[in-house]
């Protein structure tokens, strides 16, 4: 696994990856630039609904999330 083609064709080499407060083997990953920033325009729906839960529910359900690189 080395980058992830979105649907648009801009390949991106990092995901925002959000852990599990509970299952350490559990938890969401996004697309992101170097930065961290997720570009949600190239999500699906039920993506987009993830990221938006993830972001809401962290330090209940998920750690903050961290900036890795993609197939790290």
């Amino acid at each position: 696994m080395g980058t992830i083609q979105l649907l648009n064709g801009r390949h991106d080499t990092h995901l925002l990856r959000f852990r599990s407060l509970f299952d350490d083997g559990r938890g969401l990953a996004f697309p992101c630039d170097g930065h961290g920033e997720v570009d949600m325009n190239t999500l699906s729906e039920r993506a987009r609904g993830n990221y938006l839960y993830a972001r809401t529910v962290v330090g209940r359900e998920f750690h903050s999330p961290r900036v890795e690189r993609a197939g790290a």
